[in-house]
Parts: C-alpha cells; sequence; structure tokens
C-alpha cells in the first residue's frame, strides 16, 4: 500500500493556502506534518481525505496503490480518520461502535461478531461490548476508536493530533498502540502533531508546512 501526493495544495479564493506538498507514503511508515497555527496542517488532511468545506478547491493530485482519487468522494476512497476526540456514539454500545466500522462485505451476524471479539481483545478490551462508551476510560475510548477505523479496513490513515487529548502517562501508551498496528497492517498513515515526541516516536518523514508567501 502507497499513498503519494503530487504538488497537492489548497485553496481559498485566489491563493493557495500552503505550497505544494509532494510525498511518496511507504506502506507501514507514518510521515509527521507539522508547521505553525494556522497554516494549513489539518486542511491537507482534509484534502487527502476527501472532506474540505464547501469553497476549498484542491490542486495537484492524490493517488493511493496507484489509483487516483482526488476526485472521489470520501466514502469511496478507503483512507480511515483519526481525530483529537475518539468520537464513539454515545448512542450505541462500545461493541456496537466498532460494528459500525467493518465492512460490507463481511456477510454473516456471527463472522460479524467474531470480528468485533477479535478486535476488542487486540485493543484489551475483551468482554465490554455491552458497554457504554461514557464508561471508558480515556485510553480505552482511544483503543476502542481506533479499533473501530481499522476494522473498516482502510489502505491508509490520517492521524489529526490524535494524542493531544491524553494525560503524558498515557500518551505514550496510546502512541504505541496505534503505531503498532499501522506498522502490523502495512498502512501509510500522515500524522498532523505539535509534539516533537509524537514525531520521533513515528520514525517516519517529517513535512513541515510553511504559510505560501504571495
Amino acid at each position: 500500500m502507497s499513498l503519494n501526493l503530487h504538488d497537492l495544495s489548497v485553496r481559498f479564493g485566489a491563493g493557495p493556502l500552503f505550497p505544494p506538498v509532494t510525498l511518496n507514503a511507504a506502506p507501514g511508515t507514518i510521515t509527521t506534518v507539522m508547521g505553525p497555527s494556522g497554516v494549513g496542517k489539518s486542511t491537507l488532511l482534509d484534502a487527502i481525505g476527501g472532506h474540505l468545506a464547501r469553497g476549498a478547491t484542491v490542486v495537484g493530485r492524490v493517488e493511493l496503490n496507484g489509483r487516483d482519487v482526488t476526485r472521489l468522494p470520501a466514502e469511496a476512497r478507503c483512507i480511515g480518520l483519526m481525530f483529537q476526540d475518539a468520537g464513539l456514539f454515545p448512542h450505541l454500545s462500545v461493541g456496537d461502535n466498532l460494528a459500525f466500522g467493518l465492512p460490507h462485505a463481511l456477510k454473516g451476524r456471527a463472522a460479524r461478531r467474531q470480528a468485533v471479539a477479535d478486535a476488542l481483545a487486540q485493543a484489551g478490551l475483551s468482554g465490554m461490548d455491552g458497554r457504554d462508551p461514557a464508561t471508558l476510560s480515556g485510553g480505552q475510548r482511544a483503543r476502542a476508536a481506533l479499533m473501530r477505523t481499522l476494522l473498516a479496513e482502510p489502505q491508509a490513515l490520517l492521524l489529526d493530533e490524535p494524542f493531544s487529548k491524553l494525560d503524558t502517562g498515557l500518551r505514550g501508551e496510546i502512541r504505541a498502540f496505534t503505531f503498532a498496528h499501522i506498522a502490523k497492517r502495512g498502512i501509510p498513515a500522515l500524522m498532523v502533531s505539535h509534539d516533537p515526541a509524537d514525531a520521533e516516536a513515528a520514525g517516519g518523514p517529517l513535512l513541515t508546512l510553511s504559510q505560501e508567501q504571495t
């Protein structure tokens, strides 16, 4: 799996938000995106994932495994997302939250239930499928959110400050858990972060965005 950006930028009106980005993200690697606030780091991820706000225009090309996905809707890109908040649905149990991420191609109630059970076990959450997400700790919610994302079988992963709301001790644990699963599944990933420790732990390339000069 590979994620390639070719002279990618975003325009709001006349000028680009940041200089064109060219990047080849290899399988299992994590590229850390850094830069000052407001430079467009999250907007870059939105452009890759297909979640740009109205009025924004993509310049350049996004390729995933050799396929041009630049003009495809988000749901057709096979690109997973993780944010600062775990984003678990409060009206669903932990198990139903994970089941929400399962691909439609996985048929049969027993098979889908087993896939959720396996994911919970990998996350250290065995037996918690019936729990209310509100009863989970911050670390448990983060692990559940990651497993829900991975159950959808993404071919690339975008991480937008995924550890910033965790306390210092928990941050290292969840970061290691997340990076290990990315490496194991061979998924190329881009991570926005302001924390140099995140970039050091990721061990991959560093992409620093700067404001486009006009």
